[in-house]
């Protein structure tokens, strides 16, 4: 198998705490084993700010995960790289690395600066989310389920700008999370390819964090991919339907609407970070949150259940990683 590339995974927000409570290499002790096991060379690693933090901190909370990695990749050269254009990732394929990419999960750090994306892009950013689940500067994100609130907007105008801006500098727009108004507007103004890093099918589980079949067709028509999102809300309506079997129908439902050519995964695996929710919360929960794939380590059943369904080695390889890759080479600089 060529490059695995996992498109999202909220790894750094438990590095940053971790490593402030005095632990180091935490990225080659806590992960590092299960990125090997499960064969895994590349990891899209998201910069987010919870909700407690902003608006005031959200700057120093993105830089504070963001050194923590570069601190992480100063203690274990030889293991891991911080990969800012194919060539690095290609490098750090070569000499047994796991490399990984930053990604902004909502642009709250920026404030409504533009000044601010150059830094960012400079610090190793390849992929900017506009939004989490919530309303910022740039677009109304996409909630988990019915809020209160008034009428949901689409893209501002420094959304408009934000777009331009990161065009031209090689940043990739990830649609994930932003609301159905907010999306349409990304489409009509983007000149590149648009990914969602980690949304499944609305078609097959409701959720409004899902894409419909028609968004779906619109992110490949601008050459983008839609990475599969293993956590149970997004997989099936029901738990006890919410396994890899039923992932797998996402992926076939993609590739019957757009071409194997615009699928990947972005897992965003979730379970190990439900230590940091409070039970208060969890329980006022209406559906647990939990990760049909069991850690990186179980990335190679994907594989086998897409062996099963009848896909190719080569189709395989196209959705476990050079989908991504692709979209990289075009995007880029």
């Amino acid at each position: 198998m060529s490059l695995i590339i996992d498109g999202h995974f909220d790894l750094l927000m438990d590095v940053a705490i971790q490593r402030e409570r005095g632990k180091q290499k935490v990225i080659e002790t806590d992960y590092l084993p299960g990125f090997h096991e499960g064969g895994v060379g590349a990891v899209v690693s998201a910069i987010f700010v919870d909700n407690s933090f902003l608006p005031e901190m959200g700057l120093r909370k993105a830089l504070q995960q963001i050194s923590a990695l570069h601190m992480e990749a100063a203690e274990s050269p030889d293991k891991i790289m911080i990969c800012k254009n194919v060539d690095d990732l290609l490098a750090a394929q070569q000499a047994g690395k796991v490399g990984f990419v930053l990604s902004l999960e909502g642009a709250e750090p920026l404030y409504d600066d533009l000044s601010m994306l150059p830094i960012f892009y400079e610090l190793g950013v390849r992929f900017l989310g506009f939004t989490w689940s919530r309303r910022n500067f740039v677009a109304d994100g996409s909630h988990f389920s019915l809020m209160r609130e008034g009428r949901p907007g689409g893209i501002t105008e420094f959304g408009v700008r934000l777009i331009e801006a990161a065009e031209v500098m090689g940043i990739i727009i990830d649609v994930s999370h932003i609301n159905d108004e907010g999306f349409w507007d990304v489409i009509s103004f983007a000149k590149k390819p648009v990914i969602a890093s980690h949304s499944n099918c609305r078609a097959l589980a409701s959720s409004m964090r899902n894409l419909t079949d028609e968004q779906i067709k619109a992110i490949a028509c601008t050459g983008g991919v839609i990475g599969m999102n293993a956590v149970n809300f997004f997989v099936s309506e029901r738990d006890e339907e919410a396994d890899v079997e039923h992932l797998i129908d996402h992926v076939d439902h993609i590739v019957k609407l757009a071409g194997v050519e615009h699928v990947g995964i972005g897992l965003d695996i979730t379970d190990e970070f439900m230590k940091y929710v409070s039970p208060d919360s969890i329980a006022a929960m209406p559906r647990k949150p939990f990760d049909v794939v069991k850690r990186h380590a179980s990335i190679p059943e994907i594989i086998r259940a897409l062996e099963k369904r009848g896909y190719t080695h080569k189709a395989i390889e196209l959705i476990m990683g050079h989908n991504f890759l692709n979209v990289y080479r075009e995007v880029w600089r």
